[in-house]
């Protein structure tokens, strides 16, 4: 007998070490700056930068790149997002691990509409006890995740040692309450109920799974091997039978069916009647995944997403390179208190999160016929700086180009035009 090709737990490994890398990445994009929301400035932060709705090359790259990023991974590889993923259902895999090991394997707490199922010699209050508290301390870990899209990593920190810091709101640690409680019921009861009623992802499969996308293969042509086993049903924490997978059903490619099937066939020396395939659904008397057939499906159903893709790159490439570190405005200064008509107001934005030293001058004006607050200031990291110009009364009739310039000693420099008219 050959070998077995696929190892028993071959890919239950693997969907673990995606499934923790893929917490570690939700983590690490918003702690590291690549990509999280600040809610004071009211902008994006993409790879450290502040990105203002004005920066449209790059805000209309990076979201034609995702959405062509979901397409792409929708047409090929369908629910393998849900499976090695998506966090929903970490969580409740999770949670049915702890549920098992605490209250038996048969233990069932969820919304399905039945009784909970307790081994009798684990239905104690201590294993309540720990279950909840497992519960509770995940809750509290998942519901600190989205306050690293909101603040950096310090004022997160902040925000556990009850450290005041003005970038905090203050109400949010009441927030931070409800999203706990709103994450302890989804894994103490919701679960895989959302996944099969709620999630939107339906809908996504139902627009771009196709037949060829990645599904369950299952060998009928030794299909007696299996007339008295329901080993991989019972694998499956669906309740699918992997067996019968249609295009559109709630099969998330997890893998656990054919883990089970394999190990199963390798007391046998044998390979297991479940495999991954891709390509047309046939059937086929080989198990393998046809890899040539299926570029060729691949290439045809994702030719056009492929050239919006690189479109979405060239915008977000470009968005970078023309990416501005500092926003220069000026504006008559009338609103102010004091101001007259010949004041204007000069408002650096700084969009870097560390702090930038600006020097200003003034083109068109003699020294004498202007007045600046300051010639070099110090913008803060992710703030703004306000100044006044004030021209002289003495200016002659007429209309005057005046032009304020700032520079930064990394080379940035902006010029913004103003038309002045004096009435002497």
């Amino acid at each position: 007998m050959a070998n077995l090709t696929l190892a028993p737990n071959h890919y239950h490994l693997r969907r673990r070490a995606a499934q923790a890398l893929s917490v570690l990445v939700v983590i690490l994009v918003p702690a590291l700056g690549i990509f999280r929301l600040d809610p004071i400035a009211g902008a994006m932060v993409v790879m450290g930068r502040q990105i203002w709705f004005s920066d449209f090359f790059l805000v209309a790259g990076l979201w034609i790149l995702i959405v062509c990023m979901l397409v792409m991974l929708y047409s090929i590889a369908g629910t393998v997002f849900c499976g090695w993923v998506c966090p929903q259902n970490i969580m409740a895999e999770w949670a049915n691990f702890m549920t098992h090991k605490l209250l038996g394997k048969r233990a069932e707490v969820s919304l399905e509409g039945e009784a909970p199922l307790v081994a009798p010699n684990k239905n104690k209050v201590l294993n309540w006890s720990l279950l909840g508290l497992s519960f509770l301390f995940a809750a509290m870990f998942f519901a600190l995740i989205p306050l690293f899209y909101f603040y950096p990593p310090q004022v997160v920190w902040d925000f556990l040692a009850w450290q005041s810091n003005p970038k905090l709101a203050r109400s949010l640690h009441w927030i931070y309450g409800v999203v706990v409680i709103i994450i302890f019921i989804d894994i103490a009861i919701i679960r895989h109920f959302w996944c099969r009623f709620a999630c939107v992802y339906r809908v996504w499969q139902h627009s771009f799974k196709t037949r060829e996308t990645l599904h369950i293969k299952y060998d009928d042509s030794r299909a007696s091997e299996c007339l008295k086993c329901n080993y991989c049903v019972t694998a499956c924490f669906i309740d699918l039978d992997p067996k019968k997978t249609d295009i559109y059903d709630s099969c998330i490619n997890c893998g656990e069916c054919i883990d089970a099937c394999n190990t199963l066939h390798a007391k046998k020396n044998e390979p297991g009647l479940l495999t991954f395939e891709m390509g047309e659904r046939k059937e086929k008397k080989e198990s393998r995944i046809n890899f040539k057939n299926a570029a060729i499906g691949l290439d045809t159903r994702t030719r056009w997403v492929l050239v919006i893709a690189l479109m979405g790159c060239s915008f977000f490439i470009w968005g970078l390179i023309s990416w501005q570190p500092y926003h220069l405005a000026v504006y008559k200064a009338e609103g102010l208190n004091n101001a007259t008509s010949r004041d204007y107001q000069i408002s650096i934005a700084n969009k870097q999160y560390r702090d930038g030293v600006i020097t200003l001058s003034v083109e068109g004006m003699r020294p004498d016929q202007y007045h600046l607050d300051e010639t070099q200031v110090l913008v803060p990291a992710s703030a703004r700086h306000s100044l006044i110009l004030s021209l002289s009364p003495n200016i002659t009739h007429g209309i005057h180009r005046v032009i304020v310039v700032a520079k930064s000693p990394q080379g940035w420099e902006e010029r913004f035009p103003i038309q002045y008219f004096s009435e002497k």
